[in-house]
């Protein structure tokens, strides 16, 4: 796929390939004519953090701050066993570098030991009242939730929920006023608390609609105060329910396009942890707004969307040029390869490559990691991304080919130099570091050269094709 080769560069190449690489002096006038350094973040290179200013981190981030490990995907096993699976995994996710993981939806739902939760029924039954068919979740019962909660935390791993509340499921019928019909909209719910009525849901006294209804679902209104309390405000609300009774330490806002971003900053306000919405839109504009308003993280999904174009449509130019959330808002953006929901990446190694040495907080998901992929291969990234994955980035070449960029370091840490090769052959660049006459590797094991870079920090590497090498000092 490369294409309009310069014939003195290649001539220039061919030469430099018979020298050392660690004693190479050159003229980079011909070799550096397309480089064009491009500085994507300026900050002062402190790695992403998921500690609120109200709390003590559970988990001692590394360089690169945490990795997140998406611990379910669609359709996990029924029968009651999942909490059970991930508990026994917890140990091995710890011991390769995963900082957090996120559960599904955890309370009962209409669907009862089938659901995956997002038809949510009562916010306080995790599995031990006989409702909607079934004593346990589909997961399994509380006793094996609060047992996996405090397994991972025994692991250092924190444990986010999977928060619905843009909708409910599974009320019984009454008849409503406002619409002068029947809607579903009752829920005397068997553990007593947040019981619902018509009152509680568009429409209703306080207007005909929010932002957004999902899938014709009785739509929670939180222009309520009623619904707020509950949600937020009083001492075992929802939301303290979970933080203080079942121990998670943040949330995944489910379709948060849904209602304003003011209620997840309320949430946010009142019950503390670290907050990620899921506002599924290509813009990264708009996700910015968003976590402005929100005061939370975000799935950095114009990320996800620039990814796909340019690994699967040949164009890594995408990545230098592209708007992400992560190149505006670097400690909002929750970065993904793939999700319960999406999975359009087909070159998911060069994906995840990506965003486990980029700025961000990155997702690992459970069939990527215990199926799909090399689960080595992934380790050594998230070891790489912990280790040396900091500072803000610079990207120092791409073509539809190649993409290479810099991790300036932060705080001693050195930092590194990602290459990814979208061809199908060998490729090699001089490029610029931060490092003088300094000893380098590739970190992945994809290259054996150690260069040694010249004074003026020029070095030359290579990246292997369909794959990636990541460079950093020895």
């Amino acid at each position: 796929m490369k294409n309009n080769i310069n014939l003195k560069i290649l001539i220039s190449c061919v030469f430099f390939s018979l020298l050392s690489c660690s004693d190479e002096t050159i003229d980079y006038e011909e070799t550096t004519k397309d480089f064009k350094t491009i500085q994507v973040t300026n900050h002062d290179g402190r790695p992403f953090s998921t500690t609120s200013t109200n709390e003590t981190a559970k988990f001692v981030s590394g360089a690169g701050g945490g990795v997140m490990m998406q611990a379910f995907y669609w359709d996990v096993p029924a029968g009651g066993t999942w909490w059970n699976v991930v508990k026994g995994k917890v140990t091995d996710w710890g011991n390769a570098g995963i900082e957090s993981i996120w559960l599904p939806p955890a309370s009962k739902a209409q669907n009862g030991p089938f659901s995956m939760g997002y038809d949510l029924t009562d916010y306080y039954d995790f599995g031990d009242y006989n409702q909607n068919g079934t004593v346990e979740t589909r997961f399994g019962s509380k006793t094996e939730l609060v047992s996996l909660i405090t397994a991972a935390h025994n692991e250092n791993i924190k444990v986010y929920a999977d928060i619905v509340i843009n909708h409910n499921s599974g009320g019984q019928s009454e008849f409503n006023p406002y619409t002068n019909s029947n809607t579903y909209t009752q829920f005397n719910v068997a553990s007593g608390k947040f019981n619902r009525s018509y009152h509680d849901f568009y429409k209703n006294s306080y207007g005909n609609n929010d932002e957004g209804s999902f899938g014709g679902f009785p739509d929670l209104c939180h222009a309520n105060p009623y619904v707020q309390d509950w949600l937020w405000g009083r001492s075992d609300a929802v939301g303290k329910y979970y933080k203080n009774t079942m121990k998670f330490d943040g949330w995944r806002f489910d379709y948060v396009k849904g209602f304003g971003p003011w209620v997840v900053n309320q949430w946010n306000a009142n019950v503390g942890g670290f907050s990620i919405g899921e506002y599924w839109d290509a813009n990264a504009a708009t996700l910015e707004w968003w976590c402005d308003n929100a005061n939370s993280s975000a799935f950095d999904f114009a990320c996800y969307y620039r990814m796909d174009d340019a690994f699967d449509g040949n164009d890594l130019t995408k990545l230098s040029t592209g708007d992400m959330l992560w190149k505006r808002r670097p400690f909002r953006a929750v970065t993904f390869v793939t999700n319960h929901d999406t999975d359009q990446i087909w070159k998911k190694d060069l994906a995840y490559a990506y965003i486990l040495t980029h700025e961000g907080y990155p997702t690992i998901f459970y069939k990527d990691y215990e199926e799909w992929l090399d689960k080595n291969k992934l380790n050594n990234l998230i070891w790489i991304h912990n280790n040396k994955a900091t500072g803000n980035t610079s990207i120092l070449y791409a073509d539809n080919d190649e993409y290479i960029a810099r991790r300036n370091g932060y705080n001693g840490n050195p930092g590194l130099v990602v290459y990814l090769n979208n061809s199908g052959s060998w490729q090699e660049r001089w490029i610029q570091t931060n490092w003088s006459n300094t000893t380098i590797k590739d970190y992945t094991g994809n290259s054996t050269w150690q260069p040694v870079t010249q004074g003026d920090k020029w070095v030359k590497i290579q990246c292997p094709p369909n794959s990636y090498s990541i460079w950093s000092t020895l």
